[in-house]
């Protein structure tokens, strides 16, 4: 509990609140004589000693759950200390139907087991969760570990599993009595996930520094970025952007001609007794000509908005830039460009297609390429999707892309989402990186440049 508290009191500091080293004592010394079995008067005595501003309450009332609701949290239940042999043998009967990792989570529903240390860590290092300091970010990073535990799928086992089991003979009662339980040790395993998640992000705000070294910024996934975090980045744009230019700007002066053309070296040296003096070249475009899809959702804003002012600020080292937005539907976005500094115009972007949750659907959006853009694609285009691949279960309209895959010079995904998460949940990733030429991790704003400067090349 001494270590909690010092976290706790840690993350109050981390958010502003002035606690001298006196009034952590002071809090220790209450608490010892105290104890914790009274949740009230134990939150009352910290916040007497560690909040001096009213001001700061709000803050402390944040926080303190996230520290402390395990106190008086009531216990998950075990179902088979309750089941006669009959019942214990049809339930294991029923599990076995079920693959390893769904069985694994069903078994510890059914034992009342909460996650342990280490499966949480797993959890943490897969959303990015250890590299976020901000607390807005916990429930959106709740979701995205109980999308990487499955959840969707625990859901339609435990509706398929009542029906199984009466199936089988076991009484109507008793399995709605086990279905309670279960939907309840599930309930406080989600309360274990969001506590879990508090307190790490609560940790991280502790252990940072006000001010980030503008490298590990360039680092960090898009999702732990912040609005300040964000304004810094978009400073940096530029930078990159020049570096980025200069670098294609050399390749270019470097492969000024293709490939050794064979018959127009021999047709040229014929008056030399075919023997070559003079090389010919076959011509070389060196200038790409991109169409851009950008998804603009809430969780791939940040990755779209830095992709596009990189992509606009280097443009005259590209041929043309045909940039589209999309979330549930597409819109041709390289108007918002003509005249303006690329970070005016992606705002103007994202401010008329106002991001939501659980409404991006990319199948609906590529029908509507489809229907009024598809003549822009052609052998001379890059085709380039900026998306996490998550279709929230709608068409996916494979045969759009595949379509559009044929039918350009190349096919590029970049992708900020880890790749052990490519294919769970509402992932159609898997589905469409095998009519790509390349998919790339991108990340971060390092990820990011250095993939569009692989996309380059070619």
């Amino acid at each position: 509990m001494e270590d909690r508290i010092l976290k706790f009191i840690s993350a109050l500091r981390a958010s502003g609140l002035r606690i001298s080293l006196a009034e952590s004592a002071d809090a220790f010394q209450v608490i010892q004589k105290i104890g914790i079995t009274d949740r009230e008067l134990f939150r009352y005595s910290l916040k007497a000693t560690l909040v001096k501003d009213s001001e700061n309450i709000p803050v402390f009332d944040e926080l303190f759950p996230i520290f402390f609701s395990h106190i008086d949290s009531p216990p998950m239940m075990k179902i088979a200390e309750d089941l006669s042999p009959e019942e214990a043998d049809l339930l294991a009967e029923v599990l076995q139907k079920y693959n390893q990792k769904l069985r694994r989570m069903l078994e510890k529903l059914i034992n009342g087991e909460n996650l342990n240390n280490e499966e949480l860590e797993n959890l943490a290092r897969m959303v990015g969760l250890n590299r976020i300091n901000e607390l807005r970010y916990r429930e959106w990073l709740v979701q995205r570990m109980k999308r990487a535990l499955g959840y969707k799928e625990i859901q339609l086992a435990l509706l398929e599993l009542v029906e199984l089991l009466t199936q089988l003979g076991m009484n109507k009662e008793r399995v709605n009595q086990m279905m309670q339980v279960l939907y309840s040790n599930q309930k406080a395993q989600e309360d274990q996930l969001r506590q879990f998640a508090g307190q790490r992000l609560a940790e991280n705000m502790s252990e940072n520094t006000p001010e980030h070294n503008i490298n590990d910024l360039i680092n960090r996934p898009f999702n732990s970025l912040s609005e300040r975090d964000m304004a810094q980045l978009r400073k940096e744009v530029r930078r990159l952007a020049n570096i980025l230019r200069t670098r294609i700007a050399l390749r270019q002066k470097k492969a000024k001609t293709g490939q050794i053309n064979a018959k127009a070296t021999i047709r040229a040296n014929l008056k030399h007794g075919n023997v070559p003096i003079h090389l010919k070249f076959h011509g070389r475009s060196l200038k790409p000509k991109l169409i851009v899809i950008c998804d603009v959702s809430t969780s791939m804003r940040y990755c779209s908005e830095l992709m596009l002012s990189l992509l606009y600020t280097i443009q005259d080292q590209i041929s043309k830039t045909s940039a589209f937005a999309f979330i549930d539907h597409i819109e041709y976005i390289s108007p918002d460009f003509a005249d303006k500094e690329a970070q005016q115009a992606v705002s103007k972007v994202l401010d008329r297609m106002p991001a939501g949750y659980y409404n991006t659907d990319l199948g609906n959006s590529l029908a509507d390429f489809q229907k009024k853009y598809f003549e822009m694609v052609d052998s001379h285009s890059t085709f380039i999707i900026v998306g996490d691949g998550r279709n929230n279960f709608n068409n996916p309209r494979l045969d759009i892309f595949n379509k559009i895959a044929r039918r350009s010079r190349r096919t590029i995904w970049l992708n900020p989402e880890a790749p052990t998460l490519w294919g769970s949940g509402d992932s159609d990733m898997l589905k469409y990186a095998p009519s790509c030429d390349a998919v790339l991790h991108a990340n971060s704003l390092g990820e990011l440049t250095t993939a569009i400067d692989k996309l380059l090349i070619g």
